[in-house]
């Protein structure tokens, strides 16, 4: 780990279906996901961020807030599933069952 008086570079990002919105920064050695999310100003810009529970993953790894964050990490804020996948693939084979194509 580098230094308390270095920087690292990071990225935070949040997504939604129409769109991205991506913010670069420069934080000090040590810093943690949490801190990462609240200096990007996302969550100004997306009252949703604000209104659940916070959840991040770094690289498509969900991390605990209090994570430290290291050079060139991307820090993906997460969105609360609408289905459960498991259950959407369920429904998707019962639709069409294996053996059995579309025309």
């Amino acid at each position: 780990m580098a230094p308390p008086t270095e920087k690292v570079r990071v990225r935070v990002v949040y997504a939604l279906p129409e769109r991205q919105s991506t913010v670069d920064l420069r934080l000090p050695s040590g810093a943690s996901v949490e801190e990462a999310v609240m200096k990007s100003g996302l969550a100004a810009e997306f009252p949703a961020i604000a209104t659940q529970p916070l959840q991040c993953a770094i690289f498509g790894r969900v991390v605990p807030l209090t994570q430290p964050v290291g050079e060139g990490d991307r820090v993906e804020i997460l969105r609360p599933l609408i289905a459960d996948p498991k259950q959407s693939r369920r429904q998707a084979a019962a639709r069409n069952p294996v053996g059995r194509y579309r025309k």
